[in-house]
């Protein structure tokens, strides 16, 4: 096949216009997005693909006469179902992995936010490996084995539970180990689907949008993956070595805990220079640094392994591991003091946008916050629920428990409780205290869209306003968020309480009045919570890639947060953006040189990756490029959610490139979708004239509130669903296609 032959299935016409139709979220089959029942791929793989109806069939075009095709990429962030549990259990790494992303919008590199940010996902890692050693190392290797009554009747745990201390200690040091290996072999796994996909050109902080996937991440990713496997390791050498040497430690003890402190500050001083970091291609010097650390904390492990191991000096007598649940301590006074100064400095060095963005500037610190909250819940859980296992089913907080967990646990397991509570207090309050606006909002609309609706259609205009006042709730998700992330904060913030050896029991009972069995209750009712939330989320992320309606409200969380390259965790999910813009981009301009045009259709998540690919494409091919949206979140989530990388002057640069050929649909009925530059809704003002302007269309939805003259029943309301069925997009399509056509011939 030559450079000018078009590959097989794919026909050229003189005067033919290319519809490229680009998916969102709800991850359809390439015959549903067409809406036509006989497609083949002609180009792509098995992750992502470019589809076109069969030729020979009729009806194998489009509004206009356009040639239809279509980019199936839902596959990218999902795939197989391990990969869709990876992104269950890796949610908390790239929740951190988005904050980063969400600062506010201003001049500069946002230096500060970003180191804060990564802090904060190492934290992450050092709680996710301290809770690995909890489980293997205090509850089982110390205390567990160390009992004659939690060894009964457990030969799985009994072989080793003759050994001395420090053998047993060593023997399972190989479960965070593992675990830490775990989340690292998660994190990469599906990226390497994309390598072949990256253009090593620009830098992470780029043209804004234009970044994704126009900037190679891996060297900085390999980077930062260096340096947290290095303190993830030095961290659980530190918790070995302060149990070795309590008492009376040795000289190799005292000398491998310093060396395992100094690579804890030399990872999080590396953090600290994000020009190091982000230097695109091979930095020899910054790779050498990182790997140079990571190698240290290897052999420093081994070292502290082979102490622990064969030291004969008599442990300390104690009933859980030596100093470890301070250590858990001081990881939690650190999330909090990163939180505080992250919450200070992002909405301090943003400007005001005037009340646009959805989180009011505090973007960043509220997803690190439920990043930070659910680590902490995750782990607590983890760390509670094996206590109680090995405790034989019950967790009574008295000495005679068998394996007690620590107590930083304890209170970040009973504050979640209390949480939950206030946060669906809170959720109920804002609901009661919305509605009213909303559902006078929603009537205001539903009176002008339906003026002469007769009197038995009361019934249905009163179901159409409902659904409105519940799609406008998404406006009031901002304030809600950061309701939510206040109250995590100040729950994780008690869990400090541990370093001072306060009980959650006495201390309620002491200074409220609680009972002691309502704390014990909490702690109960707590770890259920957090276990029901994982299997939610489990069960979530299965039927969210193999149910389309399922699929349509919670994949928008996966695919928002893997859209952004990993900037401050390593073991987040990949960026499946890495591999569809430059994909996008390539197949567009090989388009548009064999065609008169090409018009780019996106629906949802869609129109963002096709304006991301829109600013990629060299001038040649803009010029021949028209663009279509439909339930696009570009203006109500993406430009208020990460205004510093996708706001107004970013979609403004997008109509320019394309020559302001872009039309938006939009419905009242949407959640998730709306305008971009203006609502056009009757009776709204006039706007100010320009180019702008004329992008965004309404369309009323339902069409109308009584059945029509050939039907039975009332048109269906839509809501976020895509318009390629609907008339109104056929005629979008037609217009947008003329418009390149008589272009091309000017």
């Amino acid at each position: 096949m030559t450079d000018t032959a078009p590959p097989s299935g794919e026909q050229q016409a003189p005067d033919d216009v290319v519809e490229l139709r680009v998916h969102g979220v709800s991850g359809a089959r390439a015959d549903q997005v067409l809406d036509r029942p006989n497609t083949h791929q002609v180009a792509g793989d098995r992750s992502g693909g470019f589809f076109r109806p069969r030729p020979g069939y009729p009806d194998s075009t489009g509004p206009g006469g356009v040639v239809l095709e279509v980019y199936r990429w839902s596959d990218l962030p999902s795939g197989t179902a391990a990969r869709t549990l990876s992104l269950v259990f890796l949610l908390p790494f790239m929740l951190s992995n988005v904050a980063i992303w969400m600062r506010p919008a201003r001049r500069g590199p946002g230096t500060g936010v970003k180191v804060l940010c990564r802090l904060l996902a190492l934290n992450l890692t050092v709680l996710y490996a301290l809770s690995a050693a909890g489980v293997a190392l205090d509850l089982i290797a110390w205390k567990c084995m160390g009992s004659s009554r939690c060894l009964m009747g457990r030969t799985w745990l009994s072989w080793l539970g003759g050994h001395p201390v420090g053998l047993r200690l060593a023997v399972l040091a190989v479960v965070p180990i593992g675990a830490v290996g775990l989340v690292w072999l998660l994190g990469a796994r599906p990226g390497r689907s994309y390598e072949g996909f990256r253009v090593p050109t620009g830098d992470p902080e780029g043209d804004r949008l234009s970044a994704v996937g126009q900037w190679d991440a891996m060297p900085m990713v390999g980077r930062l993956r260096a340096i947290h496997i290095a303190v993830a390791l030095a961290v659980l050498d530190l918790t070995l070595l302060t149990a070795r040497g309590a008492g009376h430690p040795s000289a190799a003890t005292v000398g491998l805990a310093v060396l395992a402190v100094l690579v804890l500050a030399a990872g999080a001083a590396l953090l600290c220079a994000p020009e190091l970091l982000e230097r695109p291609g091979t930095a020899h010097t910054t790779d050498r640094l990182t790997v140079a650390l990571r190698t240290v904390a290897c052999g420093l492990t081994v070292a502290t392994l082979g102490v622990v191991a064969l030291d004969r000096t008599p442990w300390p007598v104690s009933a859980a591991l030596p100093g470890y649940g301070l250590i858990v301590g001081w990881a939690f006074l650190a999330q909090m003091a990163l939180l505080a100064a992250l919450a200070v400095l992002a909405p301090w060095r943003g400007r005001r946008d005037g009340g646009r963005a959805l989180l009011h500037g505090l973007g960043a610190p509220v997803i690190a916050a439920f990043a930070v909250g659910l680590s902490s819940a995750f782990s607590a859980e983890l760390v509670y629920r094996t206590a109680y296992f090995l405790n034989r089913r019950a967790i009574t907080g008295s000495p005679m428990d068998l394996a007690a967990p620590p107590l930083a646990y304890k209170w970040a397991l009973f504050t979640f409780f209390l949480s939950m509570i206030v946060a669906a207090l809170v959720a109920a309050g804002l609901t009661l205290l919305s509605l009213r606006s909303r559902r006078r909002a929603a009537a205001a609309i539903v009176a002008r869209d339906f003026p002469t609706a007769p009197p038995e259609a009361a019934d249905r205009m009163r179901r159409v306003e409902r659904t409105i006042a519940r799609a406008r709730f998404t406006e009031w998700l901002g304030p809600l968020a950061v309701a939510c992330a206040c109250l995590a904060t100040v729950g994780l913030a008690t869990s400090l309480l541990a370093l001072f050896g306060l009980q959650p029991s006495p201390l309620a009972e002491r200074l409220l009045g609680v009972p002691s069995g309502f704390v014990n209750f909490g702690l109960t009712v707590g770890s259920y919570l957090i276990a029901g939330l994982v299997l939610a989320l489990v069960m979530g992320g299965l039927f969210a890639y193999r149910t389309a309606e399922f699929r349509r409200y919670v994949g928008v969380v996966w695919d928002l947060g893997t859209f952004w390259p990993r900037a401050a965790h390593p073991f987040a999910p990949p960026c499946y953006a890495e591999r569809a813009v430059p994909e996008l981009a390539k197949r567009i301009c090989y388009l548009a040189e064999r065609h008169t045009g090409v018009l780019l259709s996106g629906h949802s998540h869609g129109s963002v990756l096709l304006a991301a690919t829109v600013l990629q494409l060299p001038p040649q091919v803009r010029r021949r490029v028209a663009l279509l949206t439909h339930g696009s979140p570009l203006d109500r989530l993406y430009a208020r959610l990460f205004p510093a990388y996708l706001g107004r002057d970013v979609l403004q640069e997008v109509g320019e490139r394309v020559g302001w050929r872009w039309l938006n649909l939009w419905r009242e009925t949407d959640p998730i979708g709306g305008w971009v530059f203006a609502a056009h809704r009757p009776g709204d003002p006039p706007t100010r004239a320009g180019p702008s302007d004329r992008v965004d269309r309404r369309l009323r939805d339902p069409e109308d509130v009584v059945a029509p003259p050939s039907d039975s029943v009332p048109p269906p309301v839509k809501g976020h669903w895509p318009c390629e069925s609907d008339e109104r997009f056929a005629a979008a399509v037609r217009e947008l296609a003329d418009r390149l056509r008589a272009e091309r011939r000017t």
